[in-house]
């Protein structure tokens, strides 16, 4: 770069930390911001130096870390480890914990007990709770308390059951809904907005609508930010993917390939050889 070529404006996430402000200063500013699941030291510390802005330790654990079906059995001292390894590794990104099903629904005492949990012990700084407005007196009371609360709205897997599997919300009348629910849960004090599995129109609509920056995954380009499941994106997964995940690279074939050289040479005598060996 010459004297005469301008250097560009440093964004609102160019920063040691993110933090809350910065995000909602990248949406003031027009600019886009990332996140990524993660649930280890290991990887956090990958993300975070590639140059992710948030990472997300959800309970999307019980599908990717823990063998489950779905993330209704994830308990909060399964995802308090996970979140302590990510929040102790990343040294930018700014870290946000699900809160589990069971977890916060009583009442907005449990959200907050829940949520305070996951700042002392896990070092999170910030939680994300699934719903519509019915929890905005859980959201003004973690904020109250000191919590920054990510709400999430759309297709919310905690309610796969409830809303018939996995399906995407907010089309027709209920995109109106939804707006709603958004609107209400920024008054309760939510400083962003995840949205899943709504039809972009609508997910633009309600990040115009909003003052607060708001993050979608299978939304289309109109939010703020994105995420995705990391084991989806870079292909370590195998089954059928969701249309929105698009994979950056194919690791399963990877690590079975190497693993599979491995085992061959483990049985063939060839491993270890004198190099590898005192």
């Amino acid at each position: 770069m010459t004297e005469e070529t301008p250097r560009p404006e440093p964004g609102a996430l160019d920063v040691r930390r993110v933090r809350t402000h910065h995000l909602r200063e990248a949406k003031r500013r027009g600019e886009k911001f990332t996140m990524l699941t993660c649930y280890d030291a290991l990887t956090a510390a990958i993300f975070d130096a590639a140059g992710v802005d948030s990472l997300l330790v959800g309970d999307s654990a019980g599908n990717n870390v823990l063998g489950h079906s779905s993330t209704l059995p994830v308990t909060v001292d399964e995802l308090l480890p996970m979140c302590r390894a990510v929040s102790g590794a990343a040294e930018r990104a700014f870290v946000v914990v699900d809160l589990p099903f069971g977890s916060y629904e009583g009442s907005p005492e449990q959200a907050v007990a829940t949520a305070v949990r996951f700042l002392k012990e896990g070092g999170a700084h910030a939680v994300k709770l699934e719903g519509g407005a019915w929890f905005a007196p859980h959201v003004q009371a973690m904020v109250q308390a000191g919590v920054p609360v990510v709400a999430h709205v759309g297709f919310t897997p905690q309610s796969e059951h409830a809303l018939g599997g996995y399906r995407v919300q907010g089309r027709g009348d209920a995109a109106r809904t939804l707006l709603e629910d958004a609107r209400a849960l920024e008054a309760a004090g939510a400083f962003c907005l995840v949205m899943e599995m709504v039809p972009a129109e609508t997910a633009a609509a309600v990040d115009a609508a909003l003052g607060i920056p708001t993050v979608g995954i299978g939304a289309g380009p109109g939010t703020t930010g994105q995420v995705l499941v990391w084991q989806d994106m870079l292909g370590l997964r195998r089954g059928r993917m969701p249309r929105f995940v698009r994979q950056y690279a194919d690791l399963h074939d990877v690590v079975f390939g190497a693993v599979g050289r491995y085992v061959e040479d483990v049985r063939s005598g060839t491993f270890p050889g004198p190099e590898h060996s005192f």
